[in-house]
């Protein structure tokens, strides 16, 4: 082979891959931090799935903490092409900001959440403090761990679900705001994110009871084995929506607008509903959900909406500086 025609195969496999390159897109999720095996699965689903819909190659990163540690992350230039967060003000946070569209809610089904969860308890194998409900987390000598409901979704979810039982309960809000203290004071230290609080609870075993989102069993289970945690349902808790949205600013620059609208599309097929099943975070679809009975069971569940308003108001009210959590939270 002449020196000429190894030179003009070199630039012709050069050419060729430089095409490749081109015709694959990346694609970077921003989400939290419990999620993150559930997306791993999703994105594996989802590469074949667009492949065989638009014949084009795409590869999904992901970048996973605190929800709201998240979205701080986004908008201070975080190139994300979307955004799956599990709770609703940390995507305002980001419409606020010019990131994401003001009208994000309109732009995907069942107001941009195409999953939900609810808070539950994970205790030490056997339950031996005896948890069973909410009133259990406020006695002496039980301690609790849970997320800064300031830092993650996961702790003002946590939090809300809390003081929402108190009034269901029939409690005032002076009552509440008692009873959620005295929870506060088991709390040994606050956790920056869900992996974090499930990471001390049973890595550094500290407390005796984590508060967590239902997805979060499975996760356990699949880490640290089938037996090192009971599984406890309050009486009540919170039904907590996972909301979704695109980064307009980055897929403007990037050209990846039909990219993420399909990906968060995905989440909403039965495809995409089943792999939210298996990760024990509850489908939208209702058929979907009454495949996996064993997986969620029953729990009386109250909205956000009809407890506080709004997640907004919600934020206002309680997690702002200056706002209730911090009246009732003394950091130790």
């Amino acid at each position: 082979m002449t020196p000429r025609i190894k030179t003009l195969l070199a630039g012709l496999v050069l050419a060729t891959s430089g095409i490749a390159s081109a015709q694959q897109q990346n694609l970077l999720n921003a989400s939290y931090d419990v999620a993150r095996e559930f997306y791993k699965d999703i994105n594996a689903a989802f590469v074949p799935h667009y492949k065989k819909a638009t014949g084009k190659d795409v590869k999904i990163d992901q970048a996973h903490g605190g929800s709201s540690a998240q979205a701080r992350a986004v908008a201070d230039g975080l190139d994300a092409d979307v955004v799956t967060m599990n709770t609703t003000t940390d995507i305002e946070f980001l419409a606020d900001k010019g990131v994401v569209a003001k009208d994000w809610a309109q732009r995907f089904p069942h107001n941009a959440a195409p999953t939900v969860s609810t808070m539950l308890f994970l205790t030490r194998e056997g339950n031996p403090k005896g948890i069973k409900d909410w009133d259990d987390l406020v006695k002496p000598g039980v301690q609790v761990v849970v997320v800064n409901p300031k830092t993650g979704g996961n702790g003002r979810y946590a939090y809300l679900a809390a003081w929402g039982y108190a009034k269901k309960k029939g409690m005032s809000d002076a009552e509440a705001a008692e009873f959620v203290g005295k929870l506060y004071k088991n709390v040994p230290v606050l956790a920056r994110g869900g992996r974090d609080a499930t990471t001390a609870f049973l890595q550094r075993n500290i407390g005796d009871v984590l508060v967590t989102f239902e997805s979060e069993v499975e996760s356990v289970n699949r880490e640290f084995g089938a037996k090192r945690v009971d599984v406890v349902y309050p009486s009540i808790s919170i039904l907590a929506e996972n909301p979704v949205a695109i980064v307009e600013r980055t897929v403007e620059k990037k050209g990846t607008r039909e990219l993420a609208k399909a990906y968060l599309d995905f989440l909403y097929t039965e495809q995409g509903q089943d792999i939210a099943a298996k990760h024990n975070i509850r489908p939208r679809d209702p058929a979907v959900l009454k495949r996996h009975p064993d997986r969620f069971k029953p729990i009386q569940l109250f909205t956000v909406q009809e407890m506080f308003g709004s997640l907004s108001q919600a934020q206002k009210v309680h997690f702002n500086d200056g706002g209730q959590f911090d009246k009732i939270y003394t950091v130790r």
